[in-house]
């Protein structure tokens, strides 16, 4: 930079300076804090002393356990060596400090050295004004720090604790958001010891906010275990409330082993009676290993998948009927045959969606999906989610996987109990359905 009798009147130096000056602090208001990411805010920080004012500058924030932790660098490495000694500590710079100049010389050249704290509102506060983010060191050689540009500096890092006071406020509501979603996408109920279930749910990016996407397992009489699938629509708390409302109201309807098409009717009606409830999509699935057959019944859901001892995969052709909460009804059911070797995979859209595809092209690459020869439930849960690249999905993944045990169930009236649907006689909703237990490999 220029000098004139020893001082800097570079671009935010003397008077003659003051549009310059001003300009920069327009400009650190828009480069600094474009993000709700404090390591990103922390470097744009530094880049924008480095470009104005310094000629290294290092940012360091308070760690969890008290200490110091650098965040970034930018500039001279070198120098931020030499004008280490001549900085003040973390606590001394924060006790009555608000903002210290030292001066060292590195290899015959003089290195300037500010030290200005990061402060933090919040903990000032709580701490009676001892509360801080961290601090800013600038360093530069030759030329010492003109007043106007200390101000610059501390005006950089009073505008950098804003945003990081936002960032940290945003990492706390995140982190209650996380743990509120996994308390409420929790594993899924005991199913019958004689059906062996696997589950993931992956929320969607590192800013993912919780969603509605769901799944549980019921067990039923006689050895049978109904399977669910949901997903409310949009996101934030009141979808995490809805879908724990939805949740709870499918317990309490499938409780009383109406067939899958008959509880999302009661579902739909009960939803449809709250204004305030927002529509969902839902499939259920009553799977009976006894028999070996699995009753379908889908909500504006997509489809399931079956995986075959070999790795191959079918997608089950489920009618599908109006999301829930729409009060509109007609649901339908279908019935196919399942075996011990066979692994259904219900899902979230999210797991094959993806921006600007068909979603029959979606559907026709999870069905391409090839887990290994005789892969446990787990195993073909992992090479799906795997497959399809779902951990960097753009929406919430849930996904829920069933395959009946080989083994006779536990409870010798599984194997011989009568079957509540087709006891009484036909089921009117489903025309065709026998009255006795000798069901057809398909119903529709």
């Amino acid at each position: 930079m220029p000098q004139r009798d020893g001082k800097s009147t570079g671009p935010l130096g003397g008077h003659e300076g003051l549009p310059a000056r001003v300009r920069a602090m327009e400009d650190a208001a828009e480069q600094i804090g474009t993000t709700l990411d404090a390591v990103t805010t922390c470097e744009e920080l530094a880049g924008f002393l480095l470009w104005n004012v310094c000629d290294a500058v290092a940012v360091d924030l308070l760690a969890e356990d008290g200490g110091s932790l650098r965040v970034t660098t930018a500039g001279a490495v070198g120098l931020l060596a030499a004008g280490t000694a001549a900085t003040s500590s973390l606590r001394a710079t924060d006790r009555g400090h608000g903002l210290s100049a030292r001066a060292t010389v590195a290899d015959g050249i003089p290195v300037h050295v500010l030290t200005v704290p990061v402060p933090d509102r919040d903990r000032e506060d709580a701490d009676r004004g001892h509360g801080f983010h961290g601090v800013l060191t600038a360093v530069r050689a030759r030329t010492e720090f003109s007043d106007h540009e200390a101000a610059t500096v501390r005006f950089a890092a009073r505008l950098a604790a804003v945003h990081l006071g936002h960032a940290r406020r945003l990492a706390a509501t995140e982190d209650t958001v996380s743990h509120l979603q996994r308390a409420l996408v929790a594993e899924p109920g005991r199913p019958h010891p004689n059906l062996e279930v696997a589950s993931r749910y992956l929320p969607a990016g590192p800013r993912a906010v919780v969603g509605g996407d769901w799944f549980e397992t019921v067990r039923l009489h006689y050895g049978r275990t109904l399977l669910v699938v949901g997903d409310v629509m949009g996101h934030g708390l009141d979808a995490a409330v809805d879908m724990n409302a939805y949740r709870s109201t499918l317990r309490d309807v499938a409780s009383t082993d109406l067939a899958p098409h008959r509880v999302l009717r009661q579902l739909d009606a009960l939803a449809a009676g709250d204004a305030a409830r927002r529509p969902a999509t839902c499939l259920l699935v009553r799977v009976d290993p006894a028999r070996g057959v699995a009753m379908f019944a889908s909500a504006g859901h997509l489809p399931p998948a079956v995986f075959g001892a070999d790795g191959s995969a079918t997608l089950v052709d489920v009618p599908v009927g109006p999301p829930l909460g729409t009060g509109v009804g007609g649901y339908e059911a279908v019935t196919r045959a399942i075996g011990p070797q066979e692994t259904l995979l219900m899902f979230t859209d999210g797991l094959v969606e993806r921006r600007g595809e068909d979603i029959d092209v979606s559907l026709a690459r999870l069905a391409g999906v090839r887990p290994p020869v005789g892969a446990g439930v787990d195993a073909v849960v992992d090479a799906v989610v795997e497959g399809l690249d779902a951990s960097h999905a753009e929406d919430d993944v849930a996904v829920l996987a069933a395959r009946a045990r080989a083994r006779p169930p536990a409870d010798p009236e599984a194997a011989a109990g009568p079957d509540l649907e087709t006891a009484a006689g036909p089921d009117p909703d489903m025309p065709g359905m026998p009255a006795g237990p000798g069901l057809p490999t398909v119903e529709r």
